[in-house]
């Protein structure tokens, strides 16, 4: 079992696999057993009921969801930030790795 599940929500979940992709190798070489994974935002509810994960980041496609979706982690209590676009578009697995950390105080 992962120490740690990270979760990542665009539009149909699809265009963020290759960043998941490259956060778990970042995730490995740091020695950090994460389960990152990403779900369309439509699902974003039910992979919370079901996953219940430690933080939850929201591609900056779909960032405009940002105060809808706050109330569902706040009541869950889970962190949540956006993408940084600039680390989206370049599939920075590393940064978007160092942001999920930090908001789950892994650092």
């Amino acid at each position: 079992m992962a120490d740690k599940t990270i979760m990542l929500a665009c539009s149909a979940g699809m265009s963020t696999s290759l960043l998941v992709s490259k956060m778990q190798n970042a995730a490995k070489e740091k020695g950090k057993d994460y389960k990152i994974f990403a779900t369309a935002a439509s699902g974003i509810q039910d992979e919370i009921d079901k996953e219940h994960p430690d933080v939850l980041l929201l591609g900056p496609q779909v960032q405009y969801m940002e105060d809808s979706v706050k109330k569902i982690t706040d009541e869950a209590g889970i962190p949540l930030a956006v993408i940084n676009m600039q680390d989206y578009g370049m599939m920075n697995g590393e940064h978007v790795l160092e942001t999920a950390q930090e908001l789950m105080g892994d650092k």
